[in-house]
């Protein structure tokens, strides 16, 4: 979806990774969970903190912050785990991204909504839908389903299955 396809009303689930908001479309998450014990997978990327037994089945659980070249997420009360559901390739696969805090949910106008910043040829900003406007603070909104390449989350697979 770009920003051109946002015609209406959209709710948005924003949570926090360092000092920035970032948002994704309340739609692809299912559950916000308390950080607990991450089992780690050997041979995985770094941003890959590793698995949760949810309810029986293995989510893999990702660091936003590392995959954004940011710092790792340090544990505190506030850090959460926001499982998704992802689309690559027209499949569907369940996501854990460790975010430093979840915000609110909130519903972003289309006139409150900015096309992602083109930053010379080398910056792939493919991931994000736009950039939302509240008060005076941006928000990034996320294409949650173009933040991982199929290869990243083979390479996760791979490494759950070895």
């Amino acid at each position: 979806m770009s920003i051109a396809g946002i015609t209406e009303t959209v709710q948005y689930l924003t949570f926090k990774l360092d000092d920035e908001t970032f948002a994704v479309d309340v739609a692809k998450v299912r559950e916000i969970l308390d950080f607990s014990t991450v089992t780690k997978v050997p041979q995985t990327p770094d941003f890959m903190r590793g698995v949760i037994n949810l309810r029986g089945s293995v989510v893999p659980v990702v660091d936003m912050r590392l995959k954004f070249g940011m710092s790792e997420t340090e544990k505190t009360v506030d850090t959460c785990i926001i499982v998704m559901e992802i689309t690559l390739d027209n499949e569907t696969a369940v996501v854990g991204a460790l975010a430093d805090s979840v915000q609110e949910v909130l519903e972003l106008e289309p006139e409150n909504i900015e096309p992602a910043p083109r930053i010379g040829t080398k910056l792939n900003t493919d991931f994000l839908i736009g950039m939302g406007k509240q008060n005076e603070t941006f928000i990034m909104i996320l294409n949650i389903d173009k933040v991982f390449t199929l290869d990243e989350l083979s390479a996760v697979s791979e490494g759950i299955a070895a």
